[in-house]
């Protein structure tokens, strides 16, 4: 594989984030504000519009990066290679990333497994009922999922505001964009009928939750070259929220949420480890070059 020659330079790559970030968000109001669209007429249809709208930037985002980065090989694998596209080491990519998340979620564990030893209690009928009936039950609640919009809107394809503030697109922002999310002020100001102190609190929590997330998610990218692996531990976490810390007269939430906290600290590098990832070669397809052996 050929060697990468040059870089990008930090102005350039500080004016492309800042391009795409307003291209990102222009498109997303594109279709009522520039386009004149008249509004949709239900949710599923707003939904659907979001989606075309994130998947027109994230192609051409894509394309962008690929004219902006040092890439010198047309060839197909090298390019998804790039992107951190790739099968090799697959399963690496996907549970270590997830273990090593989950870690900071040990206190919301607790709490769940909490309530479903209670609900457990509650119902009386023997544990292998209780499995069965959960196995039996989970085709048709994988394909209610399926077909929920939410579903893919929280988990999978675009960065839109909710009353989940945490909630952002593992895909459309893993793969070429992370949003910055202030654009989401005017609407909560104008539509949820918040008051600007209480606009700017949630948007400047919103904004630093994204910003801690941001940071590990890029951290996991560049250690491990494999988009997988922010991917996993961002679709993990819009799932499980905001990690619980504290709850009243359950005082081993927060102690698995130390602890947890601690283990995922001391486990951090580790478990990034980009020897985990990639082989042990001089031709490693991170085009940034982080994962060379020399």
């Amino acid at each position: 594989m050929e060697e990468i020659k040059g870089s990008l330079s930090k102005p350039a790559a500080v004016i492309a984030c800042i391009g795409m970030t307003l291209f990102y968000v222009a498109t997303l109001y594109a279709p009522t504000l520039i386009l004149r669209l008249p509004p949709p007429h239900s949710f599923n249809n707003f939904m659907t519009r979001r989606f075309i709208c994130a998947a027109v930037s994230s192609v051409a985002f894509v394309i962008i990066c690929a004219l902006l980065l040092p890439i010198r090989s047309g060839d197909a694998s090298y390019l998804f290679g790039v992107y951190g596209i790739r099968s090799d080491h697959i399963w690496q990519a996907v549970l270590l990333p997830l273990f090593l998340t989950s870690l900071m979620y040990a206190g919301s564990l607790v709490l769940l497994a909490s309530k479903w030893m209670e609900h457990r209690n509650q119902d009386r009928r023997p544990l292998l009922c209780c499995i069965k009936t959960t196995l039996l039950r989970f085709p048709s609640q994988m394909s209610s999922v399926a077909s929920d919009v939410l579903f893919w809107r929280n988990l999978v394809v675009s960065s839109i505001l909710n009353s989940n503030f945490n909630e952002q697109a593992p895909l459309t922002e893993e793969l070429v964009f992370r949003a910055s999310h202030l654009n989401h002020m005017a609407e909560i100001y104008s539509r949820h009928n918040y008051s600007l102190r209480e606009a700017s609190m949630v948007v400047g929590l919103q904004l630093g939750y994204t910003v801690v997330f941001g940071s590990y998610a890029s951290f996991l990218f560049i250690r491990t070259g494999n988009l997988a692996c922010p991917l996993v531990a961002h679709v993990f976490c819009n799932y499980m929220g905001l990690p619980v810390l504290f709850v009243q007269r359950k005082g081993l939430v927060s102690v698995a949420f130390v602890a947890g906290t601690l283990s995922f600290a001391w486990l951090l590098f580790p478990l990034t480890r980009p020897d985990l990832y990639n082989e042990r070669t001089n031709s490693c397809r991170c085009w940034q070059g982080y994962c060379l052996w020399n």
